[in-house]
C-alpha cells in the first residue's frame, strides 16, 4: 500500500520509521506546509512535496497519515484530507474527541474514504484495554496513569503560547495513587490527585514570562486540572536535558466478580513516544487500506477495528501463532 505523510516533525520522522520497517507498505512522498527544498527526510529516493501537492495526488496514495498537533493542526487538517484520501490521525484532546469524529465522519462519508482518528497509545492502545477490561469486570473501575514522559501534544501546545521558543511537558503519575490502585482499593481520585505536570520552557528573547506561566496554567482541557510547574530555562539546558522524547504508562483496571477482586494492567515504557505512536499510526494505515477496499466509509476509532486488520500476517498465521 502507497503511504504519504503530512506532516515532517517527532511523529512524523516515527511514522516515517515505522512504514519503511512494513515490507508491505511503500513510503510515496512526505507533505510540509514548509519549503520543500529546506525539509532533508531520512528516506532516500521519496520525493519531499508542498502540502498545496495533496490537491491533485488522490490516485498516488492509499493512505495519508497526518502528523499534526491536536490543538490546532488537526481539527482543521483531518476533515479537509478525509474529502479526498483514506486518513489517519493521532487526535489526542479526549475532551473534543466526539465533535472531531463527526466531523471526519461527515466528510469521509461523502467521499466514500476511511478516517480513523485518535491512534497512538493514549488514545489508541490504552483506549482497547479499557474497553476490553471494563466489557469483561462491569462491575469495577478503570485508572490510567501516563508518565513519566514527555507528552508530545502538551508539548505542542505550550509552544504555541506567544512568546515560548521550545517546549517540554512531562507527565508524572503520583506514586501514592497508582499503589491504591494496584492493591485494589478503587480509590475516588481527582485529576489533580493522580498526575502532576512539570513544564519546562525555553522563552523568546524579551518574552513576558509571567505572562507565559499563566497562559500555561490556565490552559482548558491541558493544565488547567493540574498542579503544574513551570520551569524557564535556557536553549542549551533544553538541548542538553531534554532532547529524548520518552513516555508510558499504565491502564490498571479493578473489578469484581462478587467476592472476588481481580486487577488487569496494560503498561507501556517508551524510549521514543513518537517512534512508538508512528507505529501504531502505520499499523492502523493498513487497517484502513483493507476496511475501504471491502467498501467501508466514515470515521472510525480503534474501537471499530478487528485486531486482524492491523497484522501484514495471514489469518492461519496469526491462528496458528498467537491464539
Amino acid at each position: 500500500m502507497k503511504i504519504g505523510i503530512l506532516g515532517y516533525g517527532n511523529l512524523g520522522r516515527g511514522v516515517e520509521k515505522a512504514v519503511n520497517a512494513n515490507a508491505d507498505m511503500e513510503l510515496v512522498a512526505v507533505f510540509t506546509r514548509r519549503d520543500p527544498a529546506g525539509v532533508a527526510i531520512a528516506s532516500k529516493g521519496v520525493a519531499v512535496r508542498h502540502v498545496d501537492d495533496l490537491q491533485s495526488m488522490q490516485g498516488e496514495i492509499d493512505v495519508l497519515i497526518i502528523c499534526g498537533g491536536s490543538a490546532t493542526d488537526l481539527p482543521e487538517m483531518t476533515p479537509k484530507y478525509a474529502a479526498d484520501y483514506n486518513v489517519i490521525d493521532s487526535f489526542d484532546t479526549h475532551a473534543n474527541i466526539p465533535v472531531h469524529f463527526e466531523n471526519v465522519d461527515k466528510a469521509a462519508k461523502a467521499a466514500g474514504k476511511i478516517g480513523i482518528i485518535s491512534c497512538g497509545w493514549d488514545p489508541g492502545m490504552f483506549s482497547v484495554n479499557r474497553l476490553y477490561a471494563t466489557s469483561i469486570l462491569p462491575d469495577g473501575e478503570a485508572y490510567t496513569f501516563w508518565g513519566r514522559g514527555v507528552s508530545q501534544g502538551h508539548s505542542d501546545a505550550i509552544r504555541r503560547i506567544e512568546g515560548v521558543a521550545d517546549a517540554r511537558q512531562y507527565t508524572v503519575p503520583v506514586p501514592e495513587a497508582v499503589e491504591r490502585v494496584r492493591a485494589g482499593e478503587n480509590p475516588a481520585l481527582t485529576t489533580r490527585e493522580k498526575h502532576t505536570r512539570e513544564c519546562f520552557v525555553v522563552a523568546k528573547e524579551g518574552a513576558d514570562k509571567a505572562k507565559i506561566e499563566e497562559a500555561i496554567k490556565t490552559m482548558p482541557n491541558y493544565f488547567a486540572d493540574y498542579d503544574t510547574t513551570v520551569t524557564f530555562i535556557s536553549r542549551e539546558e533544553m538541548d542538553r536535558d531534554h532532547a529524548g522524547l520518552p513516555h508510558g504508562g499504565s491502564v490498571i483496571y479493578s473489578g469484581s466478580t462478587g467476592d472476588k477482586k481481580h486487577v488487569i494492567e496494560y503498561s507501556l515504557k517508551l524510549d521514543s513516544n513518537p517512534e512508538f505512536t508512528g507505529a501504531v499510526l502505520a499499523a492502523y494505515a493498513r487497517a484502513a487500506y483493507r476496511m475501504n477496499k471491502e467498501g467501508a466509509s466514515g470515521a472510525k476509532t480503534v474501537f471499530d477495528i478487528a485486531p486482524a486488520y492491523l497484522t501484514s500476517l495471514s489469518g492461519d498465521e496469526i491462528r496458528a501463532h498467537f491464539l
